[in-house]
């Protein structure tokens, strides 16, 4: 049986990507996983995030949420140790998601229309099948949401769905991250103005001519901005500025 994905007219949401509620803390992105899990009816989903920096070697995958469950605590570490390696060095070069077969003989994960778009991790070496979606932030951020299951076979329209959601999960884990860090200065009007018509795709020379300030005053703002958001270039700080909803 495949399974597609289920479209609401009440509930857009949740079958697009897109600037989605504020998430307050981690346990508001649970049901939002558990809605994804549901939608290809995997028993287990867990959130990997890579840790550490400069060569893969020096890196390492950490659960961050996951619905293992108490009745198997060894599930993370086996998959871990099984797929870390390889997800690690994958992320580093590509996006495609990663499936994997299990044990067993009927314990497959497939996408028979899409498999060109996809890459397969080392079969049996897990008791589940299961896909893994990489998503890749910047220089934080960086990790995998991940479903198990006996079977699955997904189409095409499932996948990009999925992978669209996991790109909004992470982009959430990581706002909630930064939120519990120092807060940045804050920014003035003239910065937050600089900032959102940035964000809309102006350039610096529109935007001065928007608000009546010179080219050279623009830079200033967004410059000053960058700063105050401790991001390493504009585009960073635009997505700092929309996470801390100083612009949308």
């Amino acid at each position: 049986m495949r399974y597609q994905p289920v479209r609401t007219t009440d509930a857009p949401s949740e079958t697009r990507l897109g600037r989605s509620h504020r998430v307050s803390s981690r346990s508001d992105l649970f049901p939002k996983l558990v809605s994804m899990q549901k939608l290809i009816d995997a028993q287990n989903f867990a959130v990997y995030r890579v840790s550490g920096s400069g060569l893969p070697s020096k890196q390492r995958l950490v659960c961050e949420l996951d619905n293992w469950g108490s009745t198997n605590p060894g599930l993370n570490k086996a998959f871990v140790e099984a797929y870390g390696e390889a997800m690690i060095e994958h992320i580093d070069k590509s996006l495609l998601p990663l499936m994997w077969n299990g044990r067993d003989s009927d314990s497959t994960a497939e996408t028979p229309d899409f498999a060109s778009f996809t890459q397969r991790l080392k079969p049996h070496l897990l008791p589940f099948a299961g896909v893994a979606f990489p998503v890749r932030l910047g220089s934080v951020g960086n990790g995998y949401v991940v479903f198990a299951a006996k079977f699955m076979d997904l189409t095409s329209d499932l996948i990009v769905e999925l992978h669209g959601r996991s790109c909004q999960i992470m982009m959430d884990l990581l706002s909630l991250d930064e939120r519990r860090s120092p807060a940045a200065e804050a920014l003035s009007e003239r910065e937050i103005a600089c900032l959102q018509l940035a964000g809309d795709g102006r350039i610096s020379e529109e935007i001065a001519e928007k608000l009546g300030l010179s080219v050279h005053t623009v830079n200033a703002y967004l410059g000053s901005a960058t700063i105050k958001l401790d991001s390493v270039n504009r585009i960073q700080a635009i997505a700092k500025a929309i996470r801390f909803g100083y612009i949308s």
